[in-house]
């Protein structure tokens, strides 16, 4: 075991090591040119003792790289082609040395420009050992004409368009995992290609078995603790984020890793299309980090809303706040004033109308407002938040949000609300806080209800 990890640490060393050669025999060969322009006569003295840096390096390098080759699963092909150009390097580097060296001038004067030429050689074996360890490393797609001419997918033109496999999960499974599943790197035997190869499989098992991440061989690897050696993806590169793998499990339990299917079509819970939305740049934020917020935004709230309707509320003194732009969530107030006629406040609260769904927080308190007037509210689909403390208003208002599905938090401070209007906000699904303070409320009438949910703030 001790070996084993020996061997694994020192080869993991390669891709550091290997730098060395290149940057010694580039230098050697820039050195041998300059005998060319006169202005640099003294730069070709350094051509020999750089080449023989560029030559040990190079063999230290082979060493790490054999090392490594034993503890991973590459393409046999491009590993043999970038092993016999690394040795080949190290060999021409040496002898390269040995032609500059006495011993061997003394016996033959070999021309310079036919020693510019070996050395132009070496530069063009350096490239190709070089590119094959880039395959070995990133896929031998990473740096082809392939990326050049590889047309990408038209981005959807709206949320409900978008396939999820083809516009979601496949360019995240190909940022995260294709580098070490695809073309000459293919760890455990698993290509990840495309989606029949990852059902296929690899030495593990199928990578995805449609309707049960848990015996999906993907799912298991990306949701082990990093520090288990079976975790993916490996070797210290970037995993995929607790939102990134909800996607893919919902994906695969929900939607059965089924392919060419839209969002409209698999129609996936709010939570988990507003992580769709983020990921597709339908809303802001970070799919990949920090968007377990973002996950319980409302998805009905509209994107856009009338910029006109608002500038005309701010004309009859509301204040409107813009709290995110995509989707549109808006703060909305009306400063206290009990002057107001009822005509005027009814002419005010019907330029809510047009922004009515994007509204989420909403303070109308001390505004004389009655019951008739607040039943705009049932417009407010999307409203979070609602203040109308102070106002004569009572069980009458409460009728008008029984349709507020997403309503959190309401204050009827010093209002006519009693028994029954509790009992019926009590009703609503998402309601969290009530603040009943100086209103018909009795502490004795929140016990049957507190009893029911206990989780109900009721504030008296």
């Amino acid at each position: 075991m001790i070996l084993l990890d020996a061997q694994l640490f020192f080869g993991r060393l390669h891709p550091l090591v290997v730098h060395l050669p290149i940057g010694f025999l580039m230098l050697a060969f820039i050195f041998n040119i300059t005998v060319y322009f006169k202005k640099l006569p003294n730069l070709q003295v350094a051509v020999p003792f750089t080449l023989l840096l560029g030559a040990i390096s190079a063999s230290v390098a082979c060493l790490f790289g054999w090392l490594l080759s034993e503890t991973g699963d590459y393409g046999a092909k491009t590993l043999e082609n970038h092993k016999f150009s690394g040795l080949a390097i190290a060999a021409i580097s040496f002898l390269l040395f040995y032609l500059t060296t006495p011993h061997f001038q003394q016996k033959i004067v070999l021309p310079g420009k036919l020693y510019t030429g070996l050395m132009i050689g070496l530069m063009g074996l350096l490239s190709y050992s070089g590119h094959q360890g880039g395959n070995l490393t990133h896929g031998s797609d990473y740096l082809s004409m392939e990326t050049l001419t590889k047309k990408d997918r038209v981005p959807p033109e709206t949320l409900d368009k978008a396939l999820v496999f083809e516009d979601v999960i496949e360019p995240l499974l190909e940022k995260r995992c294709k580098q070490c599943h695809s073309g000459s790197k293919i760890k455990g035997d698993l290509k990840m290609t495309s989606l029949a190869e990852m059902l296929k499989g690899g030495k593990s098992g199928p990578a995805i078995v449609p309707g049960d991440s848990k015996k999906s061989e993907i799912f298991h690897r990306i949701t082990l603790d990093p520090s288990d050696e079976d975790f993916m993806p490996t070797d210290g590169k970037t995993p995929l984020s607790k939102n990134e793998v909800k996607m893919i499990e919902w994906w695969i339990n929900k939607a059965n890793a089924a392919p060419e299917k839209s969002i409209a079509e698999l129609k996936p819970d709010p939570a988990t299309q507003t992580l769709f939305a983020v990921a597709l740049g339908f809303a802001k934020g970070e799919a990949g980090e920090g968007g377990d917020d973002l996950a319980n935004i409302n998805p009905e709230i509209p994107k856009t809303t009338d910029l006109a309707a608002i500038e005309k509320a701010k004309e009859a003194g509301f204040t409107v706040r813009v709290m995110l732009q995509n989707p549109m969530m808006l703060d909305v107030k009306l400063a206290p004033n009990k002057t107001f006629t009822a005509a005027e406040i009814d002419s005010k609260l019907q330029l809510l109308k047009p922004i009515a769904k994007n509204i989420i927080l909403l303070n109308l308190s001390e505004l004389a407002l009655n019951d008739a007037q607040l039943a705009f509210l049932k417009e407010c689909s999307n409203l979070e938040k609602l203040r109308i403390e102070k106002n004569p208003v009572g069980d009458a208002t409460v009728s008008h949000l029984g349709q507020l599905k997403h309503l959190q938090a309401v204050n009827f401070y010093q209002t006519d609300l009693s028994k029954t209007g509790l009992q019926n906000l009590s009703k609503l699904p998402s309601i969290r806080s009530i603040y009943a303070f100086q209103s018909k409320v009795g502490r004795m009438d929140t016990s049957a209800i507190l009893k029911e949910k206990p989780d109900l703030e009721i504030v008296l």
